[in-house]
């Protein structure tokens, strides 16, 4: 992983809540509707990622404008996943999650992706973007991910926060320690 500035490096470090958008965050952005409804495409990556951040007590919300079944069953496989949809104010729903978690708009970093982020992003203390955000999002980001929306940007953004805040190795540890060992093929 690339080195970073040391201010950007605290801005990581100093995260307590990672907030997101879901369409072009955690999707590419794609909706796809047939008759059983919609369906979205999300990155398995992405999911351990934030997964690892849980693991170290670093809270999580997705805010999204838009209510889907398949983004509240995605959530709940992470678990413990904060989920506001039908939010169609980002910054207050940012500023109500800080003070509901006691903690300052500089312990949050938020992504988004396009125009309707822009609020949030400018309030948060570490405002990331995924590579393929639109350009105004993108220059008002503190970080611009090398990755895509939905294709890994949000586990490059949770690498990002566990190197900084020295907690990679014990995120790792603790998710390999809760992951269940397979039955052998013998019985």
């Amino acid at each position: 992983m690339d080195s970073l500035s040391p201010q950007l490096t605290a801005r990581f470090a100093a995260v307590r809540l990672f907030a997101m958008d879901v369409d072009g965050v955690l999707t590419d952005g794609g909706l796809w509707f047939g008759t059983s409804g919609e369906s979205k495409r999300f990155d398995v990556r992405d999911g351990l990622g934030l997964r690892l951040l849980l693991q170290v007590g670093i809270s999580v919300a997705w805010i999204t404008a838009r209510a889907s079944e398949a983004v509240a069953r995605r959530a709940s496989e992470i678990g413990s996943v904060r989920v506001l949809d039908g939010v169609s104010d980002k910054a207050l729903a940012i500023r109500d999650l800080a003070s509901g978690e006691r903690i300052e708009l500089r312990q949050v970093a938020y992504m988004g992706d396009d125009l309707n982020d822009l609020p949030a992003l400018r309030l948060c203390g570490c405002a990331c973007a995924p590579a393929d955000a639109t350009r105004l999002v993108r220059s008002s980001a503190h970080y611009v991910c090398s990755a895509r929306g939905g294709h890994g940007a949000v586990r490059e953004v949770a690498e990002r926060i566990l190197v900084a805040s020295g907690s990679f190795e014990a995120a790792v540890e603790g998710y390999l320690a809760n992951l269940q060992t397979p039955r052998s093929l013998d019985g």
